[in-house]
């Protein structure tokens, strides 16, 4: 299955991001050998950045090297793919200022619902930033469920059991781009949430 082609956006207007670098994951994909979805904030200015761009693409960059942290060796996208993890964005389009506005996270976590939805066997839902976090609690919040992570720092939550729709919630740091290798403190707990992520994953 290759998400891109049965994931497509309505035409929602979101005046805060750049559409031309609308992107959703164009990749093969088995529904049914992953168990860990990754959500990270929004795809970047250049969607060859992206994930699963040409050559050496900083989302993968900065993505793999959190996995080697973790202690998952790997040395592409591929690779953790073919670990059973799933890579993708909570807003499909590029920002054009620092932050998201609330409404386009709420227009885009449709999207990001149905996306969730294709994978039957997922166990753990790593929400990476705020953006993430926030998705997901809209996707709750327009079903009339609660709220699948409580405010506050993450740093101060992401030790909670938090689970949604069958899934382990597992609420983290933004691994993918520059922002990564500044903060180490926060480096070093994505590879934390990373590793729980496989033993949970793994029935632990």
């Amino acid at each position: 299955m290759r998400v891109c082609d049965v994931i497509e956006c309505s035409g929602v207007p979101c005046p805060d991001v750049d559409r031309s670098a609308y992107l959703v994951p164009d990749v093969d994909v088995d529904p049914g050998a992953v168990s860990i979805i990754l959500v990270s904030e929004c795809s970047p200015p250049d969607p060859a950045d992206g994930y699963h761009g040409p050559g050496d693409p900083l989302f993968a960059r900065t993505t793999v090297a959190a996995f080697n942290d973790a202690g998952v060796a790997v040395s592409s996208v591929a690779d953790i793919l073919a670990r059973g993890v799933y890579l993708t964005t909570a807003v499909k389009c590029a920002k054009t200022g620092s932050a998201i506005d609330p409404g386009t996270i709420r227009a885009c976590s449709g999207l990001l619902e149905r996306e969730m939805g294709l994978f039957p066997n997922a166990r753990v839902l790593l929400l990476m930033g705020d953006v993430a976090i926030r998705a997901v609690n809209e996707i709750a919040k327009r079903a009339g469920e609660p709220r699948v992570v409580p405010a506050g720092a993450t740093y101060r939550i992401r030790g909670g059991e938090f689970r949604f729709r069958g899934l382990r919630v597992l609420p983290s740091y933004l691994q993918a781009g520059p922002a990564f290798f500044i903060e180490k403190s926060k480096r070093r707990m994505i590879a934390e949430d990373i590793a729980r992520a496989f033993e949970i994953a793994a029935g632990g």
